[in-house]
């Protein structure tokens, strides 16, 4: 009955689309996650599982089975999370009676401090794009990743009418398709109105078809979040820093600069799109640990 499992699957991803507006990334690891839980019972007993056959013995049975491939610990709990939503919606439609997957106990994750780059780091690496065609869009594209903090979904996301170049503000939608208005500051609006001017429009022309992406690509469709990965990696190798630097880390830079220049943790949670302040608390922890640092390497009796 593995058709049956296959056949829900498409019903419940189409109701995350539709009624919990999750983002396409979050879909697709959902997918993947259940599609491999599909695969593990059509390995056991191939087409002999309805819905109901699944238990907390098999859910078990089935964590075990991952931690042995060696997932990471935020691999494990994410398939976890999957399978108990999943399970949580065929519990809803009257499918199944009871979630297999509630009893199952999350593995805890290690809780690991935001890396960031240093002002003069982040001020070195804005600095490297050229000035040319692609070189003005990556700027632009960095000067907005740090500069305003979005995830790089909200920036590949962000079209011509999400920008107000006069009062210095960008509308994005976040997490859960929640908007959100964050002010860029005036490094930012600068190398936005120099790409608008000087660079899309001549990309823009590369394609037949009109998009209203902000950021496009040189055959100018719009940009995608592995597109954007790869420009940061092309100036992080350039700058040579000792750090893995995705664009989140600019996003991590963000917050851990305005905390360590008085910002309040709420403006910082609301500039952020986080749901919960737990989240961006993690933050102070980093600069409490930038101030400790600094208070043992310059007091005389530290």
């Amino acid at each position: 009955m593995i058709n049956v499992w296959t056949e829900q699957l498409k019903n419940y991803l189409d109701y995350i689309q539709g009624a919990k507006n999750v983002s396409p990334h979050t879909v697709h690891n959902y997918r993947r996650d259940i599609e491999q839980f599909i695969d593990f019972l059509r390995r056991l007993k191939p087409g002999a599982f309805t819905l109901s056959d699944v238990d907390t013995y098999l859910a078990r049975r089935y964590l075990a089975s991952l931690i042995s491939s060696e997932y990471s610990r935020k691999t494990l709990a994410r398939h976890i999370a999957s399978l108990r939503s999943f399970c949580r919606y065929l519990c809803r439609e009257q499918l199944i009676d009871t979630n297999p997957f509630v009893g199952i106990r999350t593995p805890k994750l290690e809780r690991r401090l935001p890396q960031f780059l240093d002002v003069p780091e982040i001020d070195a690496l804005l600095k490297l794009p050229p000035n040319t065609l692609l070189g003005r869009r990556d700027r632009a594209i960095m000067e907005l990743l740090y500069g305003a903090g979005v995830r790089v979904s909200e920036l590949t996301g962000l079209s011509m009418q999400n920008l107000d170049m006069e009062e210095q503000y960008i509308l994005v939608f976040g997490k859960g398709a929640k908007e959100r208005i964050i002010p860029i500051g005036k490094m930012a609006v600068q190398a936005l109105l120099i790409y608008l001017r000087e660079s899309r429009p001549l990309l823009g022309k590369k394609n037949a078809e009109v998009t209203d992406a902000l950021f496009l690509n040189h055959s100018g469709t719009p940009l995608s979040d592995r597109s954007v990965r790869r420009v940061l990696e092309k100036y992080v190798d350039m700058l040579a820093v000792h750090k893995r630097v995705t664009p989140h880390t600019l996003r991590h830079s963000f917050a851990t600069h305005l905390l360590d220049n008085g910002a309040d943790l709420r403006s910082v949670q609301d500039l952020l799109g986080h749901v919960s302040l737990k989240t961006t608390q993690l933050y102070t922890h980093v600069s409490s640990e930038r101030l400790l640092s600094v208070y043992r390497n310059a007091h005389p009796r530290a």
